[in-house]
């Protein structure tokens, strides 16, 4: 197996990636303008709270972070890039609690990614040593196992396997690690377990690439898209402002 270094890039993969999260984030944007109009605007949109809203919600968060994991060995100043991300996450949270505090994000996704991006950099030289199918297939089985643990279980989704002890979920540094306690709350809850593990899935996944080149990695840039999925950051943190706003000027001419 050839010795993975973290080093190599392809330029074509970066168009189809560039695409695939510009795509996600018009997907996002979607969604929360969905949110918005239910919860800020009381739509009455009973759809918005089916079993096909939460796979579009999944859908979502899901393909973010998985990319975030494929692409971290690709990327150069990871350390900077961690905290660009983290320090996005905590404008968000200062934001909400100051200006929206029903609907307050504590420990949203932007700060999970950025956790998962400065954790990485001490980690990265043991997981090397990590065959990439084993961390892969690890990583990705970790990830289920521990997919109800915030609701006090392990298992995924509907099946509960084991429940977990009540002391784990004591206050807000359990909470960040994934064992809420029941007082918290928050309208966008990313943390550690599980979500780590679906981040270094996508880990796994670049490198078992890296190593058997068997996945296709052309691609053409989508202008739109692409632009998009290189300003990812900024599009995350401006656009719920833009879009309340166009909602509410909207329904504000529309006598509402």
């Amino acid at each position: 197996m050839r010795r993975y270094t973290g080093k190599k890039r392809d330029p074509r993969r970066w168009a189809a990636l560039d695409n695939l999260r510009g795509l996600t984030l018009l997907s996002m944007i979607a969604y929360h303008a969905c949110w918005d109009m239910v919860w800020i605007f009381g739509a009455d949109w009973s759809w918005y709270r089916s079993a096909a809203a939460y796979a579009w919600q999944q859908s979502i968060c899901w393909t973010f972070i998985l990319l975030s994991g494929f692409c971290w060995p690709m990327g150069s100043r990871p350390l900077r890039r961690g905290l660009e991300v983290f320090g996005g996450g905590v404008l968000v949270t200062a934001a909400t609690l100051l200006f929206m505090p029903p609907n307050r994000i504590v420990f949203g996704v932007l700060t999970l990614l950025g956790t998962c991006m400065l954790v990485m950099i001490p980690l990265e030289r043991g997981l090397r040593h990590v065959p990439s199918w084993a961390g892969l297939a690890g990583s990705g089985l970790l990830f289920v196992l521990l997919r109800n643990v915030n609701g006090g279980f392990l298992g995924f989704e509907g099946l509960r396997f084991l429940a977990l002890p009540s002391w784990l979920y004591r206050n807000l540094a359990t909470a960040f690690l994934g064992f809420p306690p029941g007082d918290f709350y928050s309208t966008d809850y990313f943390p550690m377990l599980p979500w780590f593990f679906l981040f270094l899935t996508g880990y796994f996944f670049n490198r078992l690439w890296r190593d058997h080149r068997r996945i296709p990695a052309g691609g053409n840039r989508i202008p739109l898209l692409s632009a998009l999925g290189r300003c990812s950051l900024p599009v995350y943190l401006l656009h719920q402002p833009v879009v309340y706003g166009i909602l509410w000027t909207v329904l504000w001419l529309k006598g509402v």
